[in-house]
């Protein structure tokens, strides 16, 4: 089966932490439905993150997946800004209170596929991680953790691609 790079937005693609947009980003702004904020939604974004992206598809022959509470959103805002065809979602807002977070929505959406997933809530429910990575198994399942104020680097990619060429162990 083919493997799966998983994004999350706002961390990785959006270092919504950082004080001031990092070296390469630009600010966009959205009004989005769903956010009750009046201002709209705002996202800093490497407008080089989507070639990056696709051509690590390309090498690894992997697909492409939105893990994020933008959801439907990203393929309309974030996407396009990047360059990035829609992606599927891994619909993940139902769990934003649950114990398991996105982890039950992706074991799902993942089932016998390697994963590469940039996130940077990992350590945000460390049970709930563990109980993931058992169910996974060995199949090739690599959690990127993205420092939420630098966004993905050059080193995050280059694990993603090592992950994501190593398959089923």
């Amino acid at each position: 089966m083919k493997p799966i790079l998983l994004l999350d937005v706002d961390g990785p693609l959006n270092p919504f932490a950082a004080e001031t947009p990092p070296l390469g980003y630009v600010e966009h702004e959205w009004r989005i439905s769903r956010w009750r904020r009046k201002a709209g939604r705002r996202a800093w974004l490497n407008p080089a993150h989507g070639a990056a992206l696709l051509a690590l598809a390309e090498r690894t022959g992997a697909d492409l997946a939105w893990v994020s509470s933008w959801e439907d959103e990203a393929n309309t805002t974030v996407g396009p800004a990047l360059g990035l065809p829609a992606l599927p979602v891994v619909g993940v807002r139902a769990y934003e209170q649950h114990p398991d977070w996105k982890y039950g929505a992706v074991g799902r959406f993942a089932a016998g596929r390697p994963l590469a997933w940039l996130d940077d809530d990992f350590e945000l429910f460390p049970s709930a991680r563990q109980r993931f990575l058992e169910r996974r198994g060995r199949l090739a399942t690599a959690l990127i953790p993205v420092h939420p104020a630098k966004g993905i680097g050059p080193d995050h990619l280059t694990a993603a691609e090592t992950a994501l060429q190593q398959g089923e162990p």
